[in-house]
């Protein structure tokens, strides 16, 4: 088990939220779109509209789980020199300033190519809490899980789908720490989702075996639709929607105010009852 104090921001959020019997807001962020700058700032109005974990995009060249709004935004983020290092050093910017659990979600070769080692103590030592990493299945995720126990975090955060096997199931629940991440549907970032009820029986399904907080992503787009999955996530991740309204409006010198009324509307939308 890890057992350094930088992890457990993401278990005590969680542990927090449960005794006050709200849900999680996480919102998903491309770092360095449109600079890192900008992303610096996105963090920080996230955190004071009341988001409760944020996920912070590495940029990757190709990145096969993503739709197009999530690659777009990752090949502007490289565009504008973006890279693994410097989205650290914004971290370590950042946790001058907020303790909000950060969560890197980013492709393993980004990972491989600063070595696991040195990436795992370079990511604890700017305050990075979590990492999901959507194209690394937990059966092959041993050398990085030696990484993250020798240097003390960052916690792995495993992806399950509606077509993850049982096997597949037990191995995240095995090994994840901080919470499972559901996607929703089959297929990318940015798609639609329609019916919950399946979601809703899944996502039951694993909190039972895993006694972890399970949060759901793809397919998020609204209050509504966040408020409906509040009703048995414990936490809901909001993405392409959020990349796409960076893009379109962040220079409009109102946005950084925007956005965080954006948030709260997300976040009251989950605290409320049907």
């Amino acid at each position: 088990m890890h057992k350094v104090t930088v992890v457990n921001r993401i278990q005590q959020t969680f542990d927090n939220l449960k005794a006050k019997g709200e849900k999680a807001l996480i919102p998903y962020i491309m770092a360095g779109d449109p600079s890192l700058a900008m992303t610096e700032s996105l963090v920080l109005t996230l955190a004071e509209g009341g988001a409760d974990l944020i996920e912070l995009g590495v940029p990757f060249s190709d990145p096969i789980a993503d739709g197009p709004v999530i690659q777009q935004a990752a090949e502007r983020a490289l565009q504008s020199g973006t890279t693994l290092k410097k989205i650290l050093s914004t971290v370590r910017s950042l946790r001058i300033k907020t303790q909000v659990p950060l969560i890197f979600m980013a492709y393993y070769n980004t990972i491989l190519a600063m070595g696991l080692m040195g990436f795992c103590k370079e990511a604890i030592s700017a305050g990075v809490d979590g990492l999901i990493i959507p194209d690394l299945p937990p059966e092959e995720s041993d050398e990085l899980y030696k990484a993250t126990m020798a240097a003390g975090g960052p916690v792995i955060i495993f992806l399950l789908a509606p077509t993850s096997t049982s096997q597949r199931r037990k191995e995240v629940i095995k090994r994840t720490h901080g919470f499972i991440y559901y996607v929703s549907l089959t297929g990318i970032t940015g798609s639609q989702l329609t019916d919950l009820t399946q979601v809703k029986k899944n996502v039951q399904a694993i909190q039972k075996m895993a006694k972890k907080p399970v949060a759901v992503g793809f397919g998020i787009s609204s209050p509504e639709q966040a408020h409906d999955v509040a009703q048995f996530a414990d936490g809901v991740i909001i993405g392409s929607a959020l990349v796409r309204n960076i893009f379109e409006h962040h220079q409009d010198p109102a946005f950084l105010s925007n956005l965080k009324v954006t948030t709260r509307k997300l976040k009251t939308a989950l605290a409320s009852k049907n």
